[in-house]
């Protein structure tokens, strides 16, 4: 490490490692395409790796589509699944009554803690 001195070096700002021996994976360009403004999108991908069929166009954030020599791709919508929220994750647990029960006693904790007890200006909630 004598050859390597740390002194006068900005720590973090040069790596002292070498990319000698060091071999690269095989890249090739793949190019999306978006629909809504025309912009096309490059990005580089592992030889090896499945691109995706869609990306999101980094001009006007709408949904680009593969390019496969020049021509686009048909997206597959089977494979898609849609994304549950929250609220669908806790109607498959508990009914609405229930949930509205559950509301109403945890306002009724909240505002005891709080010292405000049963406030009658307040308007129930659900009615």
């Amino acid at each position: 490490m004598a050859d390597r001195s740390l002194r006068g070096i900005r720590l973090g700002a040069q790596s002292l490692q070498s990319e000698e021996g060091v071999v690269f994976m095989e890249r090739r360009a793949t190019t999306y395409a978006c629909a809504a403004c025309g912009h096309e999108t490059t990005l580089m991908f592992s030889a090896d790796a499945e691109p995706p069929q869609t990306w999101e166009c980094r001009s006007c954030g709408a949904e680009a589509v593969l390019q496969v020599d020049g021509k686009s791709v048909s997206v597959d919508a089977d494979d898609e699944k849609a994304a549950r929220t929250h609220w669908d994750m806790l109607l498959e647990r508990r009914s609405r009554a229930e949930l509205e029960e559950l509301l109403e006693e945890r306002l009724a904790y909240v505002r005891a803690r709080r010292g405000a007890g049963d406030d009658p200006t307040r308007q129930k909630i659900g009615a």
